[in-house]
């Protein structure tokens, strides 16, 4: 079972998410509708749909089995979005993945680099895994300037990778191993210690994703 910890820098705090939050994680998310839209996560073969206890219930069955650490974000008291730490495995892989929302009216604030921050420092230093990754669609700048902050290096284009606002959607993969920070994701953000341009897509990259185009083959 992965212990949900609270985890917090300034006024940010992760703390483990509940089955009662539902019914304000509902009124956010209805309050960041067109917001959040475009970066929803939905099903292929079904229609979007509200069970956010159902979800919260799946989050915590998913901490119980091991392989995730969900959370809520919170400032100064208030739900300001989500984060979860998905697909934990460990042995010779020892790897997670994050994702992430917060509300239209706590965006630019700098919550969400602070969060992942504290969320990846958990999973080096005191879970023990390797190696963090963070997927985004090309069109989210808010979210490619999160890893840009926090120095996490870009891998890579994934094709049609996550059905995302009813179609499958490219995405820009980025990744740390834990031997990249070893004073840790928040500290060297906070001390200005992050190197320029890990994470900068390259420019076929780009052009790829804008037109939708497939990649040439390695050589």
């Amino acid at each position: 079972m992965s212990i949900i910890p609270t985890l917090r820098d300034g006024a940010t705090v992760l703390r483990p998410i509940r089955v009662r939050d539902a019914r304000a994680l509902e009124a956010e998310l209805i309050d960041s509708r067109s917001w959040l839209r475009p970066w929803e996560a939905t099903h292929p073969a079904a229609p979007l749909h509200w069970d956010t206890k159902g979800s919260i219930r799946n989050l915590i069955a998913g901490a119980r089995a091991g392989t995730g650490l969900p959370f809520i974000i919170e400032t100064d008291g208030r739900l300001a979005g989500q984060l979860n730490v998905s697909g934990m495995t460990y042995g010779s892989l020892a790897s997670a993945t994050i994702g992430y929302w917060v509300g239209a009216g706590f965006a630019g604030r700098g919550l969400t680099p602070t969060a992942v921050a504290l969320a990846t420092d958990h999973v080096f230093f005191t879970v023990g895994l390797h190696r963090m990754e963070i997927c985004i669609r090309p069109e989210n700048g808010p979210s490619l300037r999160v890893v840009e902050k926090l120095g996490f290096r870009y891998e890579g284009l994934r094709r049609r990778y996550i059905h995302i606002n009813n179609d499958w959607r490219d995405h820009f993969c980025f990744a740390l191993t834990v031997e990249e920070v070893p004073q840790g994701v928040l500290r060297r953000w906070k001390t200005g210690r992050v190197p320029p341009g890990v994470a900068t897509v390259p420019e076929v990259d780009l052009i790829a994703a804008r037109r939708g185009i497939s990649l040439p083959p390695a050589r």
